[in-house]
């Protein structure tokens, strides 16, 4: 008996699924049917990924067809679920971090480097530009921003949004920032598992009442972890900037991180890196420089890495009385903001230039099989 697409289709409308009681054909699960001399190939695409069904309607589909043409056709049927994505957060579908344009990760390879230092005066130098700037704590374990921007105390506002409960950032130093330092006792160690980290980091970038912002600055923990993967799994990051010392020890951790952004499953673009600590230089002697970490470490790393480096940070006594008394150097006058202010400046034109010569980075999607 000679076969054909219609003759084939017509056999599988004998074939009805038990539950949903249509034939198979007009519940449109019969998809690229391909008839050949002595072969037959289609694809039922299931209605459920747990069909109980499944494999009886297969078999059913084989038998109809060899009963019609005969037992020495071969058939040929594969099986397609359909995909099930997780509901979207209704926080996260009307999150106002929409309206962010650009949104920034401040990284270190490891810690002790002072890149929340660097993450807190380069917010407010960018700030003193005439930006709108936002600030995200998410070193959810050692939360330092609170304090290094004077607002421990703070107690972010709960307002509503429609059928929405969002967080009121905290504002000082023309920056907006939200932390889990402001919802813990300071004193408390957070002994908390990665799925519990993660789920507060969701909280502060979906439920802040961000509005619009120019920049969002993400100040990220130390090294690689689920919380760097949450971060490009919720948002869409413009890039990374990568803080270290010059020291060689530093160095080899930063070459991760920077692995990290620009590998094929992440892909978040490297505006550069920011050298701390890149010399000493005492407050009564300002033109005397000590290279007490090595000299031009990030420099030479940037220039090897074909990377901007994007400033040179001191490594000054009042940096750090800044950050102990919540009034950033950047928040000032003299030659430490002008470095802070020159770094902002550099940020900027450097996220002009990704934007213009690359499209906006995809949120990441974690598929499992």
């Amino acid at each position: 008996m000679s076969h054909t697409q219609q003759t084939i289709t017509d056999i599988l409308k004998t074939i009805r699924h038990p539950e949903l009681g249509n034939d198979i054909v007009s519940l449109g699960m019969l998809q690229n049917l391909t008839v050949e001399a002595n072969k037959v190939s289609f694809t039922l695409a299931l209605q459920k990924s747990n069909d109980p069904f499944a494999s009886s309607i297969r078999k059913a589909s084989v038998k109809a067809i060899q009963q019609s043409i005969g037992s020495d056709i071969e058939v040929n049927i594969e099986l397609k679920t359909p995909v099930n994505k997780p509901k979207e957060s209704p926080y996260k579908l009307q999150a106002s971090v929409s309206k962010v344009k650009n949104i920034i990760a401040v990284a270190s390879g490891k810690g002790g480097v002072g890149k929340s230092t660097v993450a807190v005066n380069l917010a407010v130098a960018m700030a003193k530009t005439g930006a709108s700037v936002g600030l995200i704590d998410a070193d959810i374990f050692g939360p330092s921003i609170p304090k290094m921007l004077g607002m421990e105390d703070a107690k972010p506002e709960i307002i509503h949004e429609g059928d929405l409960e969002l967080i009121t950032p905290v504002e000082n130093h023309g920056v907006k920032h939200l932390s889990i330092g402001f919802f813990v006792n300071p004193n408390d160690a957070l002994v908390w598992r990665g799925p519990m980290a993660t789920n507060a980091l969701r909280q502060l970038i979906h439920q802040g009442a961000w509005g619009e912002l120019d920049y969002l600055f993400i100040d990220l923990p130390p090294g690689t972890s689920d919380i760097h993967l949450t971060l490009v799994q919720e948002v869409s990051v413009t890039g990374a900037i990568i803080v270290s010392t010059p020291q060689d020890i530093a160095l080899a951790d930063v070459v991760k991180g920077i692995s990290m952004f620009s590998g094929k499953s992440i892909n978040v673009p490297v505006l550069g890196l920011v050298e701390n600590m890149a010399w000493f230089t005492p407050e009564e002697l300002p033109n005397n420089r000590y290279y007490i970490f090595g000299k031009d470490g990030c420099k030479k790393l940037a220039d090897r890495m074909r990377l901007p480096l994007l400033g040179q940070i001191p490594l000054v006594q009042s940096i750090r009385e800044g950050g102990d008394s919540g009034v950033p150097v950047a928040s000032e006058s003299g030659i430490l903001a002008e470095s802070f202010d020159a770094l902002a400046k550099e940020v900027i034109s450097q996220v002009a230039i990704r934007n213009a010569e690359r499209p906006g980075t995809k949120r990441v999607e974690i598929t499992h099989k």
